[in-house]
């Protein structure tokens, strides 16, 4: 599915961003674009006008263009993905508030209105130079990483692993003889534990790499085959194996990585939902949505889902 709607003006094109329902308790959406693809100058206008004060003042003081284009796609992309989720009425990208938990992850900051109770929305943000991503969720935390393919690493890659990964997983990389191989599943293991902590709503500083193993385990609950990826946390061990977090790896747009992990759902019934229900969409805010949940440009590499 592919809807254009090309604008003229900031107020019009506030007023057709295509609103989508809420996601169920078993679903992710994911959002992605591609700075490359936005080129428009008047439509950059358009998203800096969607900033705060301090988020605009925070752009306008970074250091050449292409970071300042990146910073600016990534909150455009928070406002208008949050924007489109219709509750009780439209919300206006530009009147977003938002708050930082104690470790710095961003939520949303609702209006407290005795006749409105806002919905248990989480969202989370990641970006490269070339792709910037928005996962969403109701009700359950989430985190997500992207991280390209193509991503230079300086040093060694088991001497980087034995740096910040466990024993477990460093030992994983090293039973892998081809060293392309090697380095492409290190970025994995790197956007899954990138993805971990920015769902438990610590980020890297406050839950180091090291005190948990990301790895692969057989599937409960689809054919013998399958394999879904957890986490045994060494700092609690009554979250190993993760009984309550779920991920997905995907190669998105056949240049990146893409992590999701998030809180497992359940249904009204109130019984655990696997797998994970995802949708997909690559936009550019205003001008063209796109749904490739299923297409070519993504592709499940870890884990169990249901593409919508």
């Amino acid at each position: 599915m592919k809807i254009r709607c090309f604008q003229r003006n900031f107020s019009a094109a506030s007023s057709l961003l295509v609103p989508v329902q809420l996601p169920s308790r078993m679903e992710t959406h994911f959002w992605y674009v591609l700075p490359d693809e936005v080129k428009s100058s008047s439509l950059l206008n358009q998203y800096l006008e969607l900033l705060s004060p301090c988020e605009k003042e925070s752009v306008t003081r970074m250091q050449g263009h292409q970071l300042k284009k990146k910073a600016l796609l990534a909150r455009a992309l928070v406002r208008t993905t949050i924007a489109r989720y219709q509750i009780n009425c439209q919300v206006n990208p530009r009147s977003l508030k938002f708050k930082k938990n104690i470790y710095g992850k961003p939520e949303i900051e609702w209006d407290n209105d005795e006749n409105w109770c806002p919905p248990p929305l989480h969202f989370n943000i990641s970006h490269t130079p070339s792709l910037i991503a928005c996962g969403v969720t109701v009700d359950v935390p989430i985190g997500i990483d992207v991280e390209e393919k193509q991503r230079k690493i300086k040093n060694n890659v088991l001497a980087f692993a034995r740096r910040y990964f466990t024993p477990e997983e460093v030992n994983f990389l090293n039973a892998i003889s081809d060293l392309e191989v090697q380095r492409q599943e290190f970025i994995k293991l790197w956007t899954l534990k990138e993805a971990y902590v920015k769902a438990i709503g610590k980020g890297f500083s406050a839950a180091p790499f090291k005190t948990f193993t990301i790895q692969s385990r057989p599937a409960k609950h689809s054919d013998p085959k399958a394999t879904e990826i957890v986490v045994e946390s060494f700092d609690d061990p009554t979250t190993n194996f993760a009984s309550n977090w779920q991920f997905t790896l995907l190669e998105l747009a056949g240049s990146h990585y893409a992590a999701i992990c998030r809180e497992r759902g359940k249904n009204i019934e109130g019984k655990e939902c696997v797998p994970m229900r995802l949708m997909v969409r690559k936009t550019i805010p205003f001008v063209e949505d796109e749904c490739v949940s299923g297409a070519d440009a993504v592709v499940t590499i870890g884990s169990l889902i249901d593409q919508c």
